[in-house]
């Protein structure tokens, strides 16, 4: 193949990762996999704005992966840590820095399964607020800039990252 046939390809390929997915049908219960890739885009887009690093997973309802990115410099154990993030808050329905202060203020809760007690997976909601969709979650920089990178990418994507 031509290189520039490549590079056309390449490009195209890029420019579908950024653009805006449709949302979800009506009485949708999951993300498409363009949902989930343009959460990712807008995680790393993020993260390269600020020159950080993270491995990002969106799963959905029931914390099968839909789709994921370990961005340069992680290895795969933080790989293994933002997935468990999301499967994390798949089980549950509320971010991962809320199972933090579950766990203060409920013993035993931190030894439940699918429990993790570090900042970084957020459920995403409809745009509406109604309809838990999956759960994003991202490892490899400070817990806030985790939370604060997969935020940014479920709610630029469309959705929202609290029940509405």
């Amino acid at each position: 193949m031509r290189p520039s046939i490549l590079l056309a390809a390449a490009g195209l390929a890029a420019a579908s990762a950024f653009a805006q997915p449709a949302p979800p049908a009506a009485g949708a219960t999951s993300l498409a996999a363009a949902a989930a890739q343009a959460i990712v885009a807008g995680c790393v887009r993020r993260a390269q704005a600020r020159h950080q690093s993270h491995a990002i997973v969106v799963v959905d309802p029931g914390g099968g992966e839909i789709a994921g990115l370990r961005m340069d410099g992680n290895n795969r154990g933080i790989m293994d840590f933002a997935r468990a993030k999301a499967e994390a808050v798949a089980a549950w329905q509320f971010a991962t820095s809320r199972m933090a202060e579950s766990a203060r203020d409920t013993p035993g809760f931190a030894q439940a399964p699918h429990v993790v007690t570090v900042a970084g997976g957020i459920p995403i909601f409809s745009a509406d607020g109604k309809t838990f969709l999956g759960a994003a979650g991202a490892s490899g920089e400070a817990p806030a800039d985790d939370e604060a990178c997969v935020t940014v990418g479920v709610e630029g994507a469309g959705f929202r990252a609290r029940r509405g």
